[in-house]
């Protein structure tokens, strides 16, 4: 019996991902400049109730992230839902990895504005003018520089990333529940149906990103079994995480109030100046482990498609000294800081959510044509789950404008201009 579908691991590559780097790659995919946002707006809407949405989106988002794990599985060549969405035609595997990588490189862009504007609560200039160009291109460039010159350097920094954003935002919450614990809030009502859904996208949008580790599947050590368990772990802890933080926000800040940066304000509360410059640290570490994180994996979604014919040969390019895909991560770095110097991303960003929950949705279709190419049966219990991934997409997407589905629609007219373009000049897979 074949375990595994599609075209073979690029023998060029490197193996260098480990359990603990395939986890910090889908905990820095999910937590980036959010977490350090969403607490007060949250806090406003739903109260003393809103810790609890987080565990419950945790279990919508498991819902998406199993079949993936399932997917994962059958796959150990990168190129994620490129290579699963294969199973329906090039077509449908070049649109899915062009959505991809536009909702991917327009989030590095967005967060690349965000670093400048944290950067500059430490040195006002780092957020106007030159200084806001210089550190962006700073940022940008020492990312994508660790990225080319190997993916084990680059599983390093993102674990370095990890630590400082990751320990910070522990120690606050447990600093805030041990300074409240007679007080601690009670969740209170359920709110209605209609207002969870009105904040549907923003606590969704909290947890996308997990599919971080499944992309560079070529790069990973036993990505069958590597890859499903760093995927599943990263989901519940980083629900919890958001959980225990929540509380603690509830628990210490007063009710009604909407501070821009709320985590800055909330650790000011605790502890002092200090505490705030600290959670400023963290927000950088986390929006540039989240960059990071970003320029590890979703460069492989140009490789694949290359490899597939599908793009250019150049993205294809393996550098024969870092044994890296070194072209297609140093295009989405260079067009990740154009994007976010021109501002001209915004118009990109409202189909951020939208497009990955269409890449979602069009990967889990294929599972079960994927287990058969690899001799496997489709259970019912596979096929039940697959329903209620789809049925959460579904819901998650319906949340979204028409202004959202216009512009998904034509970034889809694009994509496929692009196709016949490829076709038509004769590309060939490798």
């Amino acid at each position: 019996m074949n375990d595994s579908v599609g075209a073979e691991p690029d023998s060029r590559l490197r193996r260098d991902i480990g359990f603990t780097g395939s986890a910090f790659l889908s905990f820095n995919g999910i937590v980036g400049a959010g977490i350090f946002a969403l607490p007060a707006t949250l806090h406003v809407q739903f109260g003393a109730f809103s810790p609890w949405l987080f565990p419950i989106f945790g279990l919508l988002i498991l819902l998406v992230a199993l079949p993936f794990a399932r997917l994962a599985a059958l796959f150990p060549q990168s190129g994620g839902p490129v290579a699963y969405t294969a199973a329906f035609g090039p077509l449908a595997s070049f649109q899915a990895g062009w959505l991809y990588y536009l909702a991917r490189v327009t989030a590095l862009a967005a967060n690349a504005n965000v670093f400048a504007t944290y950067a500059a609560t430490l040195w006002a200039p780092l957020g106007t003018g030159m200084g806001r160009a210089a550190t962006i291109l700073a940022l940008c460039a020492s990312l994508t520089a660790i990225n080319i010159v190997g993916v084990r350097r680059a599983i390093r920094a993102l674990d370095g990333l990890t630590l400082l954003k990751g320990l910070p935002l522990i120690a606050l919450a447990i600093w805030g529940l041990a300074a409240t614990a007679s007080a601690w809030p009670t969740p209170g009502p359920a709110p209605s149906l209609s207002g969870v859904e009105a904040a549907a996208l923003v606590i969704f949008y909290a947890f996308i990103g997990f599919e971080n580790s499944v992309v560079p599947a070529g790069e990973t050590a036993n990505p069958g079994r590597t890859i499903p368990r760093a995927l599943i772990a990263t989901i519940v802890g980083t629900a919890l995480l958001y959980f225990v933080v929540q509380l603690a926000y509830v628990s210490v800040m007063p009710a009604g109030e909407a501070p821009e940066a709320p985590l800055v304000a909330f650790a000011a509360v605790l502890a002092g100046p200090v505490g705030a410059i600290v959670i400023t640290i963290a927000a950088l570490s986390s929006i540039g482990g989240n960059i990071a994180g970003s320029l590890t994996s979703t460069p492989r979604v140009t490789f694949a498609l290359a490899r597939e014919g599908l793009l250019p040969r150049w993205f294809a390019a393996v550098s024969a000294r870092f044994h890296t895909p070194a072209n297609s991560v140093l295009f989405m770095g260079l067009l990740g800081a154009l994007l976010a110097l021109t501002g001209s991303f915004l118009w990109l960003a409202v189909v951020s959510t939208l497009a990955r929950l269409f890449v979602y949705g069009t990967s889990i279709a294929a599972l079960p044509r994927s287990e058969r190419q690899a001799g496997r049966r489709t259970t019912a219990a596979t096929i039940g789950l697959m329903a209620a991934g789809l049925l959460v997409c579904l819901w998650a997407a319906l949340q979204s404008e028409w202004a959202s589905w216009r512009m998904l629609l034509i970034l889809m007219a694009v994509g496929l201009a692009l196709y016949l373009l490829a076709r038509r000049q004769g590309l060939r897979p490798e």
